[in-house]
C-alpha cells in the first residue's frame, strides 16, 4: 500500500535520491539496499528515489532496477514513498522501465529530461507524456539542464501539468526566477533538486526536497523544513547556514562518489562504484571528512 499523500505533497516532503549499494565484487546488494532504505526513513525521509542518477542508473540493468524497487518497497512498506527513476533518452525504453517499476510496486515515477539527444520542446512534451500515459502512477518531472543539455521551458512545464498523472517537478535548473514563474503558472508540486537551494526554493513555493545530502543530514533537512513551514525564518536560516559545508563538501566531485564515501565512513551500506565513476582519493576523503565535520555530521 502506498503511503498517504496530498495534491500539495504527492511524494512527501523530504526525499533522498538513494545510492544503490553494491557488494565488494560489484553486484547488487539488496540486503544493503533494504538496510539503507530503512535507515533513511528512520532518519526523517518520507520519500526515497531509487534508480536515479545518484542510484547509478546509467550502469544498472533493467532487471536490477526492478529487483531494487521490490526490495526497497518491501523494506519501507507504507512508511515512505518509493519513487522509481524511469526515464532515459530513449522514450520507448523509458516506457518499458515505467511499466516495470509499476509491476515492482513503485509508488511513483521520476522522469528526467532526455539527455545527450537535445530534443526540442515538443520532443520533451511527447516523451514525458508517453511515460505518464504508460502507467497509473503519478509522475515527477526532473529538470536538470546541466546534465541533460536542454531545460524544460516554463511553457512546456505548464502544458505537461495538464496531464492528470504529471503532478510534480524536481527542479535542478538553478534559476529562482524561472522557478517562481513555473510554480505559479503550473500548479505542480515543486521539489528542490539542488541542496544548496533547498531553503531559497521553499521561499518561492517549493513543497520539499529531493536531496543527496539527505543520506547524512536528513534530520536537519526535516528541521529546516518544519521551521520554514511554521514561520520561523530565523531558525530555518540558521540550519541552512550550518549545513553549508555539507552542501559544498558533498559536491566537490560527483555526488554519488562522495555519498558512497560518506556512507562508508558512517558504517552504512554503500559498497563500490561502477565505472566510469571511481572512488575518492585519500586526499579527497580527508577533505570530505573535514567538510562533514564542519557541518556537524558525526563519522
Amino acid at each position: 500500500m502506498a503511503p498517504t499523500s496530498t495534491p500539495q505533497t504527492p511524494f512527501g516532503r523530504v526525499l533522498t535520491a538513494m545510492v544503490t549499494p553494491f557488494t565488494a565484487d560489484g553486484e547488487l546488494d539488496l540486503d544493503g539496499a533494504q538496510r539503507l532504505a530503512a535507515h533513511l526513513v528512520d532518519a526523517g525521509n518520507d520519500g526515497l528515489i531509487v534508480n536515479g542518477t545518484t542510484g547509478e542508473s546509467p550502469t544498472t540493468g533493467d532487471e536490477e532496477k526492478s529487483r531494487l524497487v521490490r526490495a526497497v518497497v518491501e523494506a519501507v512498506g507504507d512508511r515512505a514513498h518509493v519513487v522509481a527513476g524511469a526515464s532515459t533518452n530513449d522514450t520507448r525504453h523509458s516506457v518499458e522501465l515505467a511499466r516495470a517499476a509499476e509491476r515492482a510496486g513503485a509508488h511513483g515515477l521520476l522522469a528526467v529530461t532526455p539527455y545527450y539527444s537535445k530534443p526540442p520542446q515538443e520532443g520533451l512534451y511527447r516523451h514525458f507524456t508517453a511515460i505518464a500515459d504508460a502507467t497509473d502512477l503519478p509522475v515527477m518531472l526532473y529538470d536538470i539542464p546541466g546534465r541533460s543539455g536542454v531545460p524544460i521551458n516554463t511553457e512546456t512545464i505548464v502544458r505537461l501539468a495538464e496531464h492528470p498523472r504529471i503532478v510534480a517537478n524536481k527542479d535542478a535548473k538553478g534559476d529562482l526566477g524561472r522557478a517562481s514563474w513555473a510554480i505559479a503558472a503550473s500548479g505542480l508540486a515543486w521539489y528542490s533538486g539542488d541542496d544548496m537551494l533547498n531553503l531559497p526554493l521553499l521561499s518561492v513555493g517549493a513543497v520539499g526536497f529531493v536531496s543527496v545530502v539527505g543520506h547524512v543530514v536528513a534530520p536537519e533537512l526535516r528541521a529546516m523544513l518544519d521551521a520554514h513551514l511554521s514561520g520561523d525564518v530565523t531558525k530555518a536560516t540558521e540550519i541552512h547556514q550550518k549545513l553549508l559545508p555539507v552542501f559544498t563538501g558533498m559536491f566537490r566531485t560527483q555526488g554519488v562518489i562522495t555519498t558512497k564515501a560518506a556512507l562508508t565512513l558512517q558504517g552504512l551500506p554503500a559498497g563500490p562504484l561502477r565505472l566510469p565513476l571511481v572512488e575518492l582519493s585519500p586526499e579527497e576523503t580527508d577533505q570530505l571528512k573535514r567538510d562533514l565535520a564542519a557541518g556537524g555530521v558525526q563519522l
